[in-house]
């Protein structure tokens, strides 16, 4: 595998950190890359599918927690679900580096 296959690969997982900066960005951000180069490796768009049901997934999850904070409960749930989402894709990026398939754990495969 060539050093542009996995740069594109680690792109499509560390793009979820624009959600920190642009509302949704953490899914925009995935789809893009994963849009634009799904075609030109089998690796970037396996890589990229994962990523983005993973933030997928995670959007759900910050809906939920969101509707939660009405009974207390969604403040911590909150928390745990940004600080699981920055765990896992910092691992999907370490491992992406190396050049191995990295699956999040908990994502719903919709793509």
């Amino acid at each position: 595998m060539d050093a542009e296959t996995k740069n594109w690969a680690i792109a499509c997982h560390a793009m979820a950190f624009a959600g920190y900066v642009i509302p949704f960005g953490n899914l925009i951000g995935p789809l893009l890359v994963w849009a634009l180069k799904k075609d030109s490796s089998p690796y970037i768009d396996q890589q990229g599918r994962e990523s983005v049901n993973f933030q997928i997934t995670m959007l759900i999850a910050y809906l939920i927690s969101g509707i939660l904070v009405l009974v207390f409960v969604g403040i911590l749930l909150l928390a745990v679900c940004a600080l699981f989402n920055v765990v896992m894709v910092v691992l999907a990026i370490i491992k992406t580096a190396d050049g191995q398939d990295f699956r999040y754990p908990f994502a719903i495969r919709i793509l």
